[in-house]
């Protein structure tokens, strides 16, 4: 091999996210559904897209911007009403950094929230901007709240997950 291509071929590897796909749905119509008309290697590289999405979203150019994924569990229920691809946005939650598990889990989902947003996957139900009493009244309003911060400062959702990387705190 050339040796110009080993340090490539190592950040391939160090990229790389296992994905496994669990169809519980199985034999129900939305299991068969799933199978015909998405199927396991669509689903992948859908989750493959969506990472890519939200790591420039972050701003996380770099391995060491990262959290450090190995694998990423697609598990296919049988219910109403879900947006398939909005899920798939909205949970690489695996991406932002979460303070060492000490930031609000209402921030973590508004923030997976606001990925689904900007992906173009945002719910009907969703309120619309200037929704709500307050920015954690809901996923839907952080995740609307998240959009209008970075609308006054380009970056800013980037800028305060990455500030999450080890630690947070509200003061």
């Amino acid at each position: 091999m050339a040796e110009y291509l080993k340090p490539l071929l190592c950040l391939v590897l160090t990229l790389a996210v296992e994905y496994v796909l669990s169809n519980n749905a199985g034999s129900s119509t939305g299991g068969k559904m799933f199978e015909k008309q998405v199927g396991a290697d669509y689903a992948k590289q859908t989750l493959d897209s969506a990472a890519d999405f939200t790591l420039k979203l972050f701003h996380q150019s770099t391995v060491a911007d990262r959290k450090n994924v190995q694998q990423v569990n697609l598990i296919v229920e049988n219910m109403d009403g879900l947006h398939l691809y909005g899920l798939l946005m909205a949970y690489w939650i695996n991406l932002p950094w979460d303070g060492n598990g000490q930031a609000l889990s209402g921030l973590i989902e508004g923030i997976a929230d606001y990925v689904r947003l900007k992906a173009g996957y945002a719910a009907d139900y969703w309120g619309q901007p200037g929704h709500g009493g307050d920015w954690n009244q809901g996923y839907d309003v952080t995740a609307r709240f998240l959009d209008y911060c970075n609308g006054i400062k380009n970056g800013f959702v980037a800028d305060l997950n990455s500030m999450m990387k080890s630690q947070f705190s509200l003061k």
